[in-house]
Formats: structure tokens, sequence, C-alpha cells
């Protein structure tokens, strides 16, 4: 936590004053010789001395700023009320919020017999007591006197008339009767802040000289002045600053016309803060609720950063984000730049899709959906145009291609409502429909059925209706059936370890795509328990099946939704990861995990 350094609040303001002497017309005042009067060794007073004041003279003038002026270039100068008033107000108003650690007033008049010091923390609009002070607390205010009861609010200490000039009255807001330990708590702010401070000089009362009774024409007497007022205290930081400045400058570099010594209460606010005291967290920074500094501990309690992604210039608390996060995080970004949404920038827009190959702090992360206008189904999937992870578009019916900007392979007439089935038992022309003669070639349903068959020759071998490894011959999941498929089974530990998978892992099906030349399965993997070359991490990713049955179904089967136990091979040159009908694919069961682990970590040598 940082303390801003304590000055005179009073320096370079001036105060307001209920009257001051001369100030409608030239008046005639007396006083007594301060060298007399400090004199301890004469009884009396001597003889007074009289000379006239007004406020339009220089020389004779004694003006509420003499108060607060340098106490040390002008030791003499002093403030003076108008003749015979008893109640006189003496009130100090700041621009801001200020913290009082202590006020002085040097009297050249005898001290009053009875005034109280009060503060105002709202303009001026209430103000409370901070101390009373008279000769006879239980008389004036029906408070007992701290000198007898301590921590009471008044005190005769500095009521006394004598001496009769240079008497001191002091209040120290911090006293064993105020103890605070964090001087930042809500205690601690309800004493020490104010906005303005104020002086009631209530009663007047006379030097107690030998013979001042004979003095001719007393009036001439009866008036308040004061050589200096000093108000001790600092700029109002909450612990984060250790610095002010003047409103439009920087660092120390005073304004025009501010005086040197000033206290200004704009703080130089640090641990990443801001506000004239410090009083709110940055721009970038509300990831967590505004604290002040520990006064007790030390502790800063630094505003700390959103996490934006560099995609935005600020951003805000928010309670219920804070709470769902178990107050870990609160922070929302405000107005997401560079195409990207969500509470920290984190996503792309819909008609956007992120670059792999960019960090996601880049402006250029996301990149816009380049699909084809009549290929694409922009209604599909909420408002997205293209998938926000591969940039892949959601094609109609019919339709293929990252860009679906293509028909699928067994469909053709290309148009505004997608493409339509040929109607031939093996491939047809994409623009006329026309059956294609030869070698039978099929749209095929990712577990899919084979469509009916009749039409083929029945002296064909089964073995020339297998598909081939790197035969693709198949759809999106438009129309997905039930299909039996002959898939791998866990066998002996040796069966497993001769098939040198390359890699192992839970994985859940989030979606599969058909893209006219290759399929893609979009997993989440959520365990690695065996990796090869290809880098694998628990998030989500894409596999690629490339092997498909004779006749009925394309295998193995990856329904959306479901948990798999998936072991397979890799293609380290371009990095995929690869399922074909050498794969282990399982619906995912504990005992099966462990089965595997266990085999892993023991059985293959």
């Amino acid at each position: 936590a940082c303390n801003p350094p304590v000055g005179n609040l009073a320096t370079g303001r001036t105060p307001v004053t209920t009257t001051t002497c001369g100030q409608n017309s030239t008046e005639l005042y007396c006083f007594y010789p301060e060298q007399n009067l400090l004199h301890h060794g004469s009884p009396a007073c001597g003889q007074p001395r009289c000379t006239k004041c007004n406020t339009n003279q220089p020389n004779n003038s004694h003006l509420p700023a003499d108060m607060t002026d340098d106490f040390f270039a002008n030791p003499v100068s002093w403030w003076q009320s108008a003749q015979g008033v008893h109640r006189e107000e003496i009130r100090l108003d700041f621009e801001t919020e200020f913290y009082l650690t202590h006020v002085i007033a040097v009297f050249k008049s005898p001290r009053p017999a009875a005034m109280v010091l009060e503060r105002s923390q709202d303009y001026g609009q209430t103000w409370r007591p901070y101390k009373y002070f008279s000769v006879n607390c239980t008389a004036t205010f029906g408070l007992q006197d701290d000198l007898i009861e301590e921590g009471s609010m008044c005190t005769s200490r500095y009521s006394d008339a004598v001496p009769c000039t240079r008497g001191e009255v002091i209040y120290r807001a911090l006293s064993p009767a105020n103890k605070i330990e964090d001087p930042y708590s809500p205690e601690a702010q309800d004493l020490l802040k104010l906005t303005n401070l104020r002086l009631l000089l209530l009663k007047r009362q006379e030097c107690p000289c030998h013979g001042s009774g004979l003095v001719e024409k007393p009036q001439r007497f009866a008036h308040y002045a004061i050589y200096d007022l000093i108000i001790r205290g600092s700029c109002f930081c909450n612990g984060h600053a250790e610095e002010f400045s003047a409103p439009g400058s920087v660092g120390f570099l005073r304004e025009p016309g501010s005086c040197v010594g000033m206290v200004h209460g704009k703080c130089v606010c640090r641990h990443n803060t801001a506000g004239d005291h410090c009083e709110k967290c940055a721009p970038l920074y509300n990831d967590q609720p505004w604290k002040p500094g520990d006064g007790k501990t030390g502790a800063p309690n630094e505003c700390r950063k959103c996490r934006c992604h560099n995609h935005a210039q600020s951003c805000h608390f928010d309670l219920s984000v804070w709470l769902a996060s178990g107050k870990r995080s609160g922070g929302v970004c405000d107005n997401c730049q560079h195409n990207t949404e969500g509470h920290r920038c984190q996503r792309c827009k819909p008609g956007f899709y992120r670059d792999r190959g960019k960090p996601m702090s880049s402006p250029e992360v996301c990149k816009p959906c380049a699909c084809q206008p009549m290929g694409s189904a922009n209604a599909t999937f909420s408002s997205w145009r293209c998938h926000p992870r591969t940039g892949f578009c959601y094609c109609k019916p019919g339709v293929a291609g990252p860009k679906c900007d293509r028909c699928l392979v067994g469909y053709w007439g290309f148009g505004e409502h997608g493409c339509r089935p040929c109607d031939c038992a093996r491939g047809c022309d994409q623009r006329t429909g026309t059956c294609a003669q030869g070698e039978p070639f099929f749209n095929i349903p990712i577990g899919g059925r084979i469509p009916d068959l009749i039409q083929t020759p029945t002296n064909e071998s089964e073995e020339e209706w297998r598909w081939n490894d790197h035969e693709q011959g198949f759809s999106a999941l438009r129309h997905p059936e039930k299909c039996v498929c002959k898939e791998k089974v866990l066998g002996s530990v040796s069966d497993f370890c001769q098939m040198k998978y390359a890699y192992v892992i839970k994985a859940r099906i989030l979606s599969a795509h058909d893209k006219g030349t290759h399929a893609e399965v979009v997993v989440k993997v959520k365990k690695v328990l065996k990796s090869g070359k290809v880098k694998i991490a628990r998030s989500n990713r894409s596999i690629y099946p490339e092997s498909w049955t004779n006749r009925g179904c394309t295998c193995p089967i990856l329904n959306p939704g479901t948990d798999y136990l998936i072991a397979g091979q890799e293609d380290s040159r371009t990095g995929k990861l690869l399922v074909n009908m050498n794969s282990l694919v399982k619906p995912w069961k504990a005992y099966l995990g462990k089965q595997v682990s266990d085999i892993l970590r023991t059985g293959c040598k």
C-alpha cells in the first residue's frame, strides 16, 4: 500500500470568513503590544496602541488570505474580524476530498472562550463536529472535559485567555482515543476524509491584564485575530499512490498560478488503478473487484488485467460472472475488436473463423467465411455461416466442398436449393444428371447404408465391391441409419501391440463433415493414453476416416455425442490422425481404458 506525502492543505487556498476588519469602511481598533503580553515579568498589559484597518488599503488590510500565507516569509501578517462580533465563521472549501491529520490555529487575539471545529464530507451540505473547545465544557456544550474523561468530544486545554497572543489551538485527528489500524478502512475514511473544514468562534474573551478596566472604548479591543491557520493532511488516494499532481499537469509540474508547496487532490495512481483518488480500476484491469490498499498489512490489492487477447481497450467487472467462476475472474471485455466476441474476446464473430496459424492475440486471427452464397446454408447452426474453428461452410443438401461450391459425388444440378440425387446406380454428370457408364461409384453417408444394389450385375465378386483404402465415396451425415460394421476387436496383448498404433485417445465425437474429397470428424480429446510424432492436446481437433467395408456401411461408426476409445495411425507429414478398418474404435468404458493403459504400460516393449 502507498501513502502520499503530508503537507499543509491551507497553502494556496483562501479561507472564507463572515467578517473582516474594515471591509465596509475604515475602522479604528486597539491592541496591546505583543512584547508586553509575552513578557512574563510584567503584571500589566502596558499602554495600548490604536491604528486603523481597511481592506482596500494594502498596508492596513488584514484579510482571510493572511491566515494561510507563508508564515516564515510573513510572520506578522494576520486576519482580523470586524469589531464587536461574538460569532465568527472561518471556512476552508476544498475542490475535492482530502485526508486530515491535524489542525493548528495561532491566535493574535486571546483564544475564544468557546469554539467548534467541524468538517463536511459532502461539499458543505452537512457538517459534523471534530472537537468542541471551551473553558467550561459542561456549561457550554453539556459535554465532559477530556482532561477528566479521555476520548470526550470537548476539551478546555486550548481555551485559556493566557497567553493573550500567539496562543495555539491544536486538534489531532489520530489520537490515542482514535486508534486506527488501517488508514483506508471505512472507519478511517469516516474520520479522516473531508471536503470542507470550518471553525466556529462562539465567544470572545479579554486578556486579564491589570488595570484593563480603566481602558477607554473597550469595543475597540473586541475582535478575533489569527496569525496562522495550518491544516495538515494529504491527498486521498486509497493506498494506491505516493504522489499527487495538479489538474492538467504531469507529475509535480505545476499549472500556471499554482502555489509552491500546495497539496493537490489528484493522485498519480499505481497498482493499475485510475480516478482522481485511485477509486476504481484502470479501463483494462477489472477482472476482480476494486479494493483499497491495505494500510495494516501493506498489501497493495492491485487491479488485475482482463484477458481480452489484445482485442479490447477496456473491460468491466460483472458480479454474476465473478460468482459463476468461483470468485476467480469477473472481467467482461468491452467492444471486442478484430471480428471477435465473448467475455474475453475469445471466439470469432458469426461469419468468421479462427486462423489456427496465428495466435489468439493477432488482429488477423479471425478470417471471414468464404462461402458460396448459393450452396451454403446460412440459417443452419444458429447464425454461423461457417464452422468457427475450421472455416468449413455449412452446405445445403447434396452440396460439398469447404466453400459449398459444388455438388457431392452422386448429386447434380447445383442451384438455389442445393443439389439433387442422381437417379442412377452409378454416378451421374453433375451438370446434366446423365448417368455415368463404367465403374460403379456410390454416395454413402458415414455409418449409412449403400443404396439398393438390385441393378448391379450378379456375376461380380464381392472383392470387386470392396472399397480401397484411399477411395473416398461418401457424403455428410445427412441421413444416417442404423448399421452393423465388422470392426476391430481388442484381442490379446500381442495382437494389440503388433498393430503398433501411433496414438490412443479417449475422445467425444462432436460432428462429422463431408468435404467432397475427404471426411473430417471433429472430436474433443478428453484423455491421451499414447501419442506419436503428431502432438495431441486435450482440446478440440479433427480426425480423418479413410477406409470402408464391402457393400453395407462406412466404418468404423463414429456417432456424435458419444465418447470412444480410439487407437489408430498418424500421418506425421500432414499432422493428421487417421482412422481406418485396422483402427480400434470402441465406445468408452472405464475398464476398457484401464485395460489398454495397462497394456501400453507393461505389455508392449
